[in-house]
Formats: structure tokens, C-alpha cells, sequence
């Protein structure tokens, strides 16, 4: 057998893995356990695999062994479960063993497995709270409600231990590398997304869009990179391999709980322990801030939910961090929220924002217009980018991404004779990349040219026919500060030119024609009836 596992094998292993859960737990509740799985059988290969290695150097020394182990990147304690003894006080140990993997594998048959699990879970998080504390508090293996009763919760709890025994899913980093680990659990999470339909965009964004989004960010080495928004983390981990060594930092936002332990198991499997993912309401109590203010970024990424209703309009206008001075955005559409959080957390005179957003940000008016108005004046529009329709799993309309660039405003408050910095753009470049993609069945794709094409454009900064338009100031204005890519790139694919004439002498020998084959038809008829 080789010594090493490719990345289709444990791919295939790890999906076969939801065969247990499939017709009787919804897709988006059952990723939560698998990827849970995959985590604690990943960790415990890893851990194993040290323990072994500190075996052959010093001896069967267990105590200096652990000490040792406690030292990397996390901990797996030791557990009892102990009785005692309501009449004397006195405790009498009932079971004894690691908080791994394989010690819930040894005892899959037990009646209290979920019970177990969830014990397991509980000591690994308790013991490692800077890097794992409140991973595991949404996610019950014991739950009657998500698994069924007792005797069914049980055996899909026993075989999902056993799924995870495959000689395809022995994760010690002597047999399978952190990066194939990593790109497994976005693997997955791409195919939960696939399964769960509208419910994934609470958790990702397709892969090739989080690429392009991140080049057009392009974080440098030394960046501080930030997502608001974060779902599961795969934005994030995409800017960071953008960046081309390890000198960066990430920092998160996530609102909602599963998913924010998604992201930040996620961080930990890509190697990325020292993330900041904090799990909180970025638009109502955004968390991170420094001395009582936001922090700030060098860049700035996010796919955030679409024309988000009911998200905080009332609060907006008294917002302690004066995100919305320049208007408040309508309760029920809070794009141009997420958008001015990120334009404030960015730093000032160099920090980037890309933000993947619906058309009717380009151009609905109201507050919404006299923002996009707002940012167009203080010369912070880079570039707006259409992107095909359904590339989504969780809706079919096309999108585009906007870019920002504090680096081109000499000053980031609005004035009517606002300056443009030495050497820096004032115009802005559309892209019409709406109908370049890759089909599929059920959701399109962007390819590698794809990708490519839109970056090379947006780089070059040129004029491309029907493809993309370099727009100065006046020209948006006199558009009144309407961004509907149409306006700028005239995709218009003229018709050919019909000659009416033959087309008549054409319709005309065809009915001639016609009325010789019905003439044959009658005849035949008569004939059939003699």
C-alpha cells in the first residue's frame, strides 16, 4: 500500500462519510457533524503521530511525552468518568481514556456514544480555549431532534466512527499533507452547498469567485486582511494563499454561531491557529475594535448576505463608530451598510475593499444613490465588474464585484472640491465579464482564463470592445452617478442586415411548393378511399 493518500481518495471517503446522515437529516444540520468528524479524527492522527515520533526519542516515558505534546499546537487530555458514592462522598472511576478519536472508535457500540462524543468534545475545547473555545457548543451528538431516538441516534453514530476508520481517511501528517486536510474540508463544504440550496450562503462562496475576489484585493505580505463576513472562512484562506508567504494576519466576523465554528476549524486545519474569527453582528456590534475604535485593515473582502432586510437601520444613524455618515442605507436592503463598514475599516490613504454584491447596488436611488454618489466624489471606485448569473448555489442572478481604493483619495472625508492624490486614478474602470463563464448543470463556473481575462483587463486599465470602458469623473456624473454597467459598456451585437425581397421570393416559392405537395397529398387520399 503506499505511504501516502491523494487528495480524490480522502475527497471520495470523506463524502461517502454523509451516506449515514443522507434522507434523514437535513444536508445543512449534517455537515455540521461531519465536519466536526473530520476535525476531531484529523487532530487526533496528528496528535498520534508526534506521540510516536516522541516515542522513538525518548523511551515509553509517557509523563515527559505529554508534556512534550501539550506544548504543540493543541491538547488532547486525559478523561474519567468517575461514580460517586452519594452515602460515603467517595468517587470510583468508571472509564479512563484519551480524548480522541480512536478511544470513541473503541467504544462505538456504547448506548451513551453521543453522550460520549459530546464528553470528548467538550475536554478538547476546555483544554485548548485560546484556539478552540466555543467551536463545539452548537453541535450535540446526543440530540434526539437532529439524529432520532436512541437506538437509531446509535447506530448512525457507531457507523459514522466507522467511516472514519478507512485506511483512506488515516490522516497523520507522515501519510497525507495539511494541505490536502484543508482542501478536503472545503471540498466538502462545497458540496454541502451544493445540497443545501439557499441555505449555503450562509456559509460559502463558490471557489472561483472567492479567487477572483481575492486577486482583486491583493493583499501583499505584512497586510492585515479582514472579512466581515466571513461564513466559513473560504475568503479568507484564498486572500492568505494570495499573499505568497506567511507574513500576514486574518481577521473575521461571522454572525451566525455554526457557521462561525465552521471558519474557525476551517483556520485551524489551513495551519492559520492565530486567526482572529469573533462570532457577532458585524453591522449592530461589530467586535473588532481597539481602544474603543475599529480596527483597520489593509484589505478588506466579503461576499455579504444580499439586500439583507431588518439589518439594524434603526441604529445606524446614532453608530458609535460613525460608520454611516455618509447616509443611512434603507432598512430593508443593507448592501450599502456592509459596503460603508468596509470602506471605514479600511485603512486610510492605502487600504482595498472587494466586495461581491447584487446589480441593484449600482444603481437603486434614494440613500442607496446618494452614498454610491458619495464614494464616486471622494474617488474611491476603482472598478465595477458584472460576473455571469448562477454561479451561486444559492441564487441564479448575476452579480458584480466592486473595488475600492483609499489609496487613490488624497483626502477620505467628502468636500465638493475633494483632491485626488499625486499619481493616483481618478476613473473608473467596468467590466463586462457577464458572458464569458463555464456551463454546468445545475451552476456555472469561471474558469482559470476567466479569471485571468477580468485581471489582465483590470490591470491594464484599456479600453476592450464590448468587454470593458475606462469612465472619467463627468462621464459617471452626467450618468447621475448610475453604475448599470450597460451604461459604460455597449455589448450590443448588431443583427444582420435582412433583405426583405429575397426573403418574400423565398416565402413565396415555398408556398408554391406547398400547394403541389397538398395537390399530391388529395390524390393519395382519393386513392386510399376507392
Amino acid at each position: 500500500m503506499s505511504n501516502t493518500i491523494n487528495q480524490k481518495d480522502i475527497n471520495n471517503a470523506a463524502w461517502a462519510a454523509c451516506d449515514t446522515f443522507r434522507g434523514v437529516v437535513d444536508p445543512a444540520q449534517y455537515k455540521d457533524y461531519i465536519l466536526v468528524m473530520l476535525f476531531l479524527k484529523y487532530i487526533s492522527d496528528v496528535w498520534q503521530d508526534h506521540y510516536k515520533d516522541y516515542q522513538r526519542r525518548f523511551g515509553d516515558d509517557d509523563i515527559r511525552i505529554r508534556r512534550k505534546l501539550d506544548l504543540e499546537r493543541f491538547v488532547l487530555p486525559k478523561i474519567q468518568l468517575a461514580e460517586k458514592n452519594d452515602e460515603t462522598g467517595e468517587e470510583t472511576v468508571l472509564d479512563e481514556f484519551q480524548a480522541n478519536y480512536y478511544s470513541l472508535y473503541e467504544r462505538r457500540s456504547a448506548a451513551n456514544i453521543g453522550e460520549l462524543i459530546n464528553i470528548v468534545l467538550d475536554h478538547i475545547e476546555e483544554h485548548n480555549k485560546s484556539k478552540l473555545e466555543g467551536v463545539f457548543r452548537n453541535i450535540d451528538f446526543n440530540s434526539e431532534a437532529n439524529l432520532g431516538r436512541t437506538k437509531d441516534r446509535n447506530k448512525r453514530l457507531k457507523t459514522l466512527l466507522e467511516d472514519f476508520h478507512k485506511p483512506q481517511l488515516d490522516m497523520r501528517p507522515s501519510r497525507v499533507s495539511e494541505d490536502v486536510i484543508g482542501n478536503t474540508y472545503i471540498y466538502l463544504i462545497e458540496r454541502f452547498a451544493s445540497d443545501s440550496g439557499k441555505k449555503a450562503g450562509e456559509f460559502f462562496t463558490p471557489l472561483k469567485v472567492t479567487e477572483l475576489v481575492a486577486k482583486l484585493a491583493g493583499p501583499k505580505p505584512g497586510d492585515r486582511i479582514c472579512d466581515p463576513a466571513c461564513g466559513s472562512g473560504g475568503l479568507l484562506i484564498q486572500a492568505a494563499r494570495e499573499v505568497g508567504d506567511r507574513n500576514f494576519a486574518l481577521f473575521g466576523q461571522e454572525s451566525n454561531g455554526s457557521t462561525w465554528a465552521l471558519c474557525r476549524m476551517n483556520m485551524f486545519l489551513h495551519n492559520f491557529d492565530s486567526a482572529r474569527i469573533e462570532w457577532c453582528d458585524t453591522l449592530n456590534s461589530p467586535l473588532l475594535v481597539e481602544n474603543d475604535r475599529l480596527m483597520k485593515f489593509d484589505c478588506v473582502v466579503a461576499n455579504p448576505p444580499f439586500s439583507l432586510d431588518k439589518w439594524g437601520a434603526e441604529n445606524a444613524e446614532n453608530d458609535q463608530y460613525n460608520r454611516f455618515w455618509r447616509g443611512v442605507p434603507p432598512k430593508s436592503k443593507g448592501d450599502w451598510a456592509f459596503i460603508s463598514h468596509m470602506v471605514e475599516t479600511a485603512l486610510e490613504e492605502q487600504g482595498r475593499v472587494a466586495v461581491v454584491v447584487p446589480h441593484g447596488v449600482l444603481f437603486r436611488g434614494a440613500a442607496e444613490g446618494r452614498i454610491r454618489r458619495k464614494m464616486i466624489e471622494e474617488n474611491l471606485l476603482d472598478a465595477v465588474i458584472g460576473l455571469p448569473g448562477n454561479l451561486f448555489p444559492t441564487t441564479n442572478i448575476p452579480v458584480a464585484i466592486l473595488v475600492f481604493d483609499k489609496s487613490r483619495a488624497g483626502t477620505t472625508k467628502y468636500t465638493k472640491d475633494t483632491k485626488t492624490a499625486k499619481g493616483a486614478k481618478n476613473d473608473v474602470i467596468f467590466i463586462d465579464a457577464s458572458r464569458e463563464y463555464v456551463s454546468g448543470k445545475n451552476q456555472n463556473t469561471l474558469s482559470a482564463g476567466h479569471i485571468d481575462k477580468i485581471m489582465r483587463t483590470y490591470k491594464e486599465r484599456k479600453e476592450v470592445l464590448k468587454y470593458a470602458h475606462v469612465a472619467g469623473f463627468d462621464e459617471i456624473k452626467e450618468n447621475d452617478f448610475n453604475l448599470n454597467i450597460p451604461r459604460y459598456v455597449d455589448t450590443f451585437e448588431e443583427e444582420e442586415e435582412i433583405d426583405i425581397d429575397a426573403v418574400q421570393a423565398e416565402i413565396e416559392e415555398l408556398e408554391k411548393e406547398l400547394a403541389q405537395v397538398r395537390v399530391k397529398m388529395a390524390e393519395k387520399l382519393r386513392e386510399i378511399q376507392r
